[in-house]
């Protein structure tokens, strides 16, 4: 004989006080548990917005990132000759030669300084990521010592404004413009003119990579075919850009991933706790109805079941309100350092079906693990005895 369900809906009513405070730990953890998915999942997500499957990026092997990546210009006139690359109009390949490096600059909050991108590009940037668009002021002009700046730029460093200056290499450049490149990596970037930015820095017909546009996506295949088949581009590697990125972000999602669920796992302990204490609690008050039940004829799995279905029910409770909770964080922007750029880049929280199902299944095994016992004492208790409590 099975217990009904609305046996448990009248025990979670009766002692509303100590159901509150699980459900509200439970809330806790699984708030922060959802918060840290959604850090990792927002780094993913920006940064693979970053870039397009349509265009292949061209970077020195084994580097970790722009940074330290170098292409000479000889080697780039050879690959900008493969046939598969795309031409514009003018005849010209389809590609912008980048510069990437880092440079310190203060905060807005006036605590210390940060790492930010300077990048340089050719003519043929703007084409290739058609997601940066100028919303303030004007482009630089090729030729001259003048930059635009990012969206999150222009939030978190001091003085960054259309108008104002920042020393990049010995030399003052002029911020000239803003840009927004629909909330992307290159948000956190500061870009001016590739010929411009390697004068400045010394690195004359040497750039961090190359990308380029092929005549056909479908056409990688055979570029990537007779690119690995040149002795003279054995140092290099070609990748979709899309690609390139998204693997730029998996170190840093890993690092908060590990070290948040760490913590969460160290909170949910006390949710578990109080959880168990909660179904203890319901298994003292009611001695008396868990043996008047064995006595009507309920069997001890059901019980167990019927206790165990009550904890679970707490759990979840805790777990939609928690997920709730979260799901307003991705109003929010933070921003950290990226361990492969060593430079700060601003994301949001970034919530996912995934993150919900992944939520609310850790909710349940807290609320399992919490009420099992309880539920297994309650189950076990002598028909005679319970009924003799009273």
């Amino acid at each position: 004989m099975k217990i009904p369900l609305k046996y448990t809906f009248r025990n979670l009513q009766s002692r509303r006080l100590t159901t509150a405070l699980t459900i509200l730990g439970i809330t806790l953890v699984v708030f922060v548990f959802a918060a840290v998915l959604m850090m990792a999942h927002g780094v993913e997500k920006t940064l693979v917005a970053t870039g397009s499957e349509e265009n292949i990026l061209i970077s020195r092997k084994a580097s970790n990132g722009e940074i330290s990546s170098i292409i000479d210009g000889e080697t780039v006139n050879i690959i900008l000759a493969m046939n598969q690359v795309a031409r514009t109009p003018a005849g010209a390949p389809f590609a912008t030669k980048d510069v990437a490096t880092v440079i310190n600059l203060p905060k807005t909050d006036y605590v210390g300084i940060t790492n930010v991108t300077v990048r340089g590009v050719s003519p043929d940037a703007f084409a290739l990521r058609p997601m940066v668009k100028i919303v303030e002021g004007r482009a630089f002009q090729w030729g001259a010592r003048e930059i635009i700046i990012g969206n999150s730029i222009a939030r978190r460093i001091l003085n960054a404004r259309v108008g104002g200056t920042i020393k990049i290499g010995g030399d003052q450049w002029t911020i000239v413009g803003r840009f927004d490149a629909e909330g992307c990596g290159f948000d956190s970037e500061i870009w001016g003119d590739v010929l411009q930015l390697t004068d400045a820095l010394g690195r004359s017909n040497a750039f961090s990579t190359l990308t380029l546009k092929l005549r056909s996506p479908q056409e990688f295949d055979s570029f990537k075919e007779a690119f690995e088949s040149d002795a003279r581009l054995q140092q290099f590697v070609p990748k979709t850009e899309r690609q390139f990125f998204e693997e730029q972000s998996e170190t840093m999602a890993l690092f908060i991933r590990v070290l948040g669920i760490f913590i969460t796992v160290i909170f949910s302990a006390g949710a578990v706790i109080g959880a168990m204490i909660t179904m203890y609690g319901a298994v003292a008050n009611r001695t008396v109805e868990i043996g008047t039940l064995r006595a009507l004829g309920f069997r001890r799995r059901s019980v167990l079941s019927a206790y165990l279905i009550e904890s679970l029910m707490i759990a979840l409770i805790g777990g939609i309100v928690g997920v709730v909770l979260a799901s307003f964080l991705q109003f929010f922007s933070i921003s950290t350092i990226n361990f492969d750029s060593f430079a700060e880049i601003e994301f949001s929280f970034a919530l996912s079906t995934g993150i919900i199902i992944s939520s609310l299944m850790f909710a349940v095994v807290m609320g399992f693990v919490g009420g099992f016992l309880p539920a297994f004492r309650a189950a076990r208790l002598n028909i005679v005895s319970a009924l003799r409590a009273s």
